[in-house]
């Protein structure tokens, strides 16, 4: 299967959660490590994203993010094709660190 033919896409985790006693704030700091160890990307604050090859990996990577969910707080999640996701506007502000340095054309290197 060539790169041309190869689904890329991304799945989108937003998340709002309790911060109020010391075992929600555990729960926050916990899945959040477990986003970034998963390899997900800080978009903006509670919005991460991760890149995929084609829906085997978005089937295993949204079983591991319900696996890891924290018992309190509103968490979704939305798959994007990876053209859908390069067409997204940055309306204010500027890209993160992340989205200077890589772009998707050196994400297919690896």
């Amino acid at each position: 299967m060539g790169i041309e033919t190869k689904r890329y896409m991304r799945l989108l985790v937003f998340f709002d959660l309790p911060m109020v006693t010391k075992a929600e704030k555990r729960a926050y700091v916990q899945f959040r490590k477990f986003l970034l160890s998963d390899g997900y990307d800080m978009i903006q604050w509670s919005v991460y994203g991760r890149l995929l090859n084609g829906s085997d990996a978005e089937k295993k990577h949204l079983a591991r993010l319900i696996r890891n969910l924290p018992p309190a707080g509103s968490v979704r999640c939305m798959t994007v094709t990876e053209k859908q996701y390069a067409g997204m506007r940055l309306l204010i502000g500027s890209p993160t660190h992340q989205e200077q340095k890589v772009d998707m054309k050196q994400m297919l290197l690896f």
